[in-house]
């Protein structure tokens, strides 16, 4: 195999600064959002005593998970030994540290009391999953900066074991934290909708499809910024192929996780609140997570157009599983908050708080805006350090129409055309 170059992102065109500059404001806005909660109090929000995850939380989990996922293409390259997937190996670990970031700080500035971190980091209670997330997070994000300096120093790299040992354990380590995090809520017991063995190998493959759908998009928009294509017709039909599984995969684990509630007497009154009778959150599965989220991407690449036109359609699908995402993490923590804790199950529980009554939530501008900053600090993170960094695959330039200038390319993508 030919030896793989390296680039860095040199481009300084309008359009590119003005990105930059877009995820700035995102990010000071999101700022100013936490700064305006955490002085007026969580009163400001939609938030309740009954629903205390918001909308940050819905970010905060989605773009953790989409971290796990990111890492993939380095993890099918170093572990699964896929020659084809190595160019993207520095990209895929960038991007899975970004993510991870982004998540984290949205966590934090939601704590209420992000002081309280510290409290967090040194008291520990083991019998707590989100005590172990500490351990996950953090050494995730360790162990994947450890394995880019392996890809990176050219000493080490000559070193094959050194590199496929923490690419094993980096690929280990993802597995174990979206477990985690899956368990999360697979361990509330009290949430009939989500407790459940099922809830860790459903974040696992929704990870995937994040995470991949991530890399597609900073792809395509590394291509069009540095001029030249980074995404080949090969690879295009590799990371199509993926989506397509790994979306599969989702489907089938979701159908699982509700026909098994559906099935067991206890839950199926959650179920009926979650697909049926429960209002917004209906029309949030179905409409946005089923069928805008998985069905018409799918169906998108399955009977995507040949030739250049692939990429607009790979993208677009990118942006509709990501869309598909958020609405899964908002059904999962927020629809199942909604609907009235199982304290006592056999016996229907009332007072005058407000037990057994379904809660009200409607999402606040400061939780949004607090929420898509998280989004504006993974995607800052990825761009300085591709602005500063060799982590760019060197790619096959591009002529003003977008059409790759290499004969071999143009030859294959006319043939496909054909």
């Amino acid at each position: 195999m030919a030896q793989i170059k390296f680039r860095r992102l040199t481009s300084h065109s309008p359009t590119f600064w003005a990105l930059v500059l877009a995820h700035v404001a995102a990010v000071a806005v999101g700022l100013s959002a936490a700064l305006y909660m955490e002085m007026n109090g969580h009163h400001v929000t939609g938030m309740t005593n009954q629903i205390v995850w918001g909308t940050p939380h819905v970010f905060a989990v989605f773009l953790i998970v989409s971290a796990s996922g990111a890492l993939n293409v380095a993890s099918v390259s170093s572990v699964f030994h896929r020659l084809a997937y190595k160019p993207f190996a520095r990209l895929s670990g960038v991007l899975a540290v970004a993510l991870l970031a982004g998540g984290l700080a949205v966590l934090v500035l939601d704590l209420g009391r992000p002081d309280r971190l510290l409290v967090a980091m040194t008291t520990y209670n083991f019998r707590s999953i989100f005590a172990w997330n500490i351990y996950l997070y953090t050494g995730f994000m360790v162990i994947v900066l450890a394995y880019l300096f392996s890809m990176m120093d050219r000493r080490v790299s000559k070193i094959t074991t050194v590199t496929m040992s923490l690419g094993l354990t980096a690929f280990a380590w993802r597995l174990i934290l979206t477990t985690g995090t899956g368990s999360i809520f697979g361990f509330l017991v009290a949430r009939d909708a989500v407790s459940g063995g099922v809830m860790a190998p459903l974040f696992i493959a929704s990870s995937l499809v994040y995470g991949l759908a991530f890399t597609v998009l900073v792809l395509l928009m590394m291509s069009i910024e540095a001029h030249e294509t980074l995404c080949t017709r090969e690879m295009i039909s590799k990371f199509r192929g993926l989506l397509i599984i790994f979306s599969l995969t989702v489907l089938f684990l979701t159908a699982i996780l509700h026909v098994s509630k559906i099935y067991a007497a206890p839950t199926r009154a959650v179920e009926a609140f979650i697909l049926r009778d429960g209002g917004i959150y209906p029309l949030v599965f179905w409409g946005v997570q089923i069928f805008l989220g998985n069905i018409l991407p799918l169906l998108m690449l399955a009977y995507m157009p040949r030739a250049y036109s692939k990429r607009n359609t790979l993208g677009l699908a990118a942006i509709l599983f990501l869309i598909g995402g958020l609405a899964q993490m908002y059904v999962v923590i927020i629809g199942t908050q909604a609907f009235p804790l199982s304290i006592f199950p056999g016996y229907e529980v009332s007072s005058t708080f407000g037990d057994g009554v379904i809660a009200a939530y409607a999402p606040s501008l400061p939780e949004i805006l607090l929420g898509l900053s998280g989004i504006s600090i993974a995607m800052l993170i990825a761009t300085a350090a591709f602005y500063l960094l060799p982590f760019l695959p060197q790619g096959v330039p591009l002529d003003p129409h977008g059409v790759p200038l290499d004969p071999e390319e143009a030859v294959a993508d006319a043939g496909a055309a054909a």
